[in-house]
């Protein structure tokens, strides 16, 4: 039983080395399973030595990628850039042994970084900028090679990174004792968006952190102000392609200047409308009082006391006179009431032959010659200048009372 059964088992053996040995003369059958069949017989394939590059807006970047091939031809190779807002286009091609850089904004940036038959395939961008970001993808052909879908092909994503721009320090509010303020800092650019950190260096160094600071904002908020919070105020801006500084210095003050400078201003208004007020009340004292003194000039009293007749002028003695008397005699035994008109004028008025008022002033009386008197011319005495006294139409309202003096006729007698 025991040979019998190592014989079967000898049998066996046999029977799996032929069918094997069958297999192995038989290529179009295979032992292996359908779904690797493909990758057994591929021999083309791209590398790439990492799937996403970094770099900083201004230095180079390095596209690493290579490609194996049991094939000795030249490879037919192409790179292209698939950005977010437009469609893939060619940068750079290889064939037939001849390097060809597209005209975009790349071509004197661009180029192979080592002999393309040394199968690295590696390529080199110079003074990246931020627009360089993107997916880059290599395709790589070789006329008596076979590979599977997608396994020619290597993608790359670039990721131009810019560091922060110079930020900007602002202050906010009023740094006054017992105020609130808030700090700001703000970077113009930046990818990514860059981080801020604000710290107080002088006098004595200080750091803060949320709720009172955001890093993200770049927003620090200083609450019931004080004279020992006065000092430099810095702020960081930072992310992973560098970072900047600005700085500020905040000095806090017991009372607002502002304040102060608003009551300067409302004082010396006050003080020059207080002045020009004075002025004017000065000004318009001094019109009145020369406008006063103007009307009582011009103003007629009218409760003046008139002057009283003198008693000798009413005397008995004087009227006693003979109608046949000479001018003479007339002249020698009367004399003219006080205030009363001169006895040329009265006559003039009485005859109507009157020749206008006397002049005032002392004036002289017009040369008026008197009549002959017997047949001998009488010389006329000049009668005395009338004291100065009121206007006749103020006398007429102060009760005075007119004397009429005869007249005398040319021949001499009275009339």
């Amino acid at each position: 039983m025991g040979a019998l059964r190592r014989a079967a088992l000898a049998l066996a053996a046999l029977l799996v080395l032929v069918e094997f040995l069958g297999r192995l003369y038989r290529p179009e059958q295979s032992f292996l399973p359908r779904e690797l069949e493909g990758v057994s017989s591929a021999v083309l394939e791209v590398h790439v030595g990492t799937g996403s590059v970094f770099s900083v807006e201004g230095q180079q970047a390095v596209l690493p990628a290579w490609y194996t091939s049991r094939s000795q031809k030249k490879p037919y190779i192409t790179w292209l850039l698939d950005k977010e807002d437009a469609d893939p286009f060619q940068i750079l091609t290889y064939l037939d042994g001849v390097v060809k850089v597209e005209e975009t904004e790349l071509k004197p940036r661009v180029g192979f970084l080592y002999p393309v038959l040394t199968h690295n395939i590696s390529v080199f961008i110079n003074a990246t900028r931020e627009r360089d970001s993107g997916q880059y993808m290599c395709t790589v052909n070789v006329v008596d090679d076979v590979t599977s879908t997608g396994k020619n092909i290597g993608v790359i994503n670039l990721t131009v990174l810019v560091p922060p721009a110079a930020p900007t320090c602002r202050l906010h509010g009023d740094p006054t004792v017992g105020a609130n303020v808030t700090l700001s800092c703000t970077s113009e650019k930046g990818k990514p968006s860059p981080a801020y950190q604000w710290q107080r260096t002088a006098p004595t160094l200080q750091v803060f952190f949320p709720p009172a600071h955001d890093q993200a904002r770049g927003t620090l908020k200083l609450t019931n102000l004080s004279l020992e919070m006065s000092g430099l105020y810095v702020c960081a801006a930072e992310n992973r392609a560098g970072s900047a500084e600005c700085s500020i210095v905040l000095e806090v003050h017991s009372t607002s200047t502002k304040a102060v400078i608003a009551g300067a201003v409302l004082g010396s208004l006050g003080a020059l409308a207080t002045v020009v007020f004075f002025a004017r009340r000065v000004v318009s004292y001094r019109r009145k009082k020369r406008d006063g003194q103007e009307e009582a000039a011009n103003e007629i009293k009218e409760d003046a006391v008139a002057p009283k007749t003198p008693t000798w002028a009413r005397s008995p003695a004087s009227d006693t006179i003979s109608k046949t008397s000479t001018l003479s005699s007339i002249a020698g035994t009367r004399e003219r009431p006080y205030g009363a008109k001169p006895p040329s004028d009265t006559a003039s008025i009485l005859t109507g032959s009157y020749r206008g008022p006397p002049p005032r002033g002392g004036g002289r009386t017009p040369n008026l010659s008197p009549p002959a008197v017997n047949g001998t011319p009488q010389r006329r005495q000049e009668p005395a200048a009338p004291p100065a006294s009121l206007p006749p139409s103020s006398l007429a309202r102060a009760g005075a009372v007119p004397v009429m003096v005869p007249a005398q006729s040319r021949a001499g007698s009275l009339v």
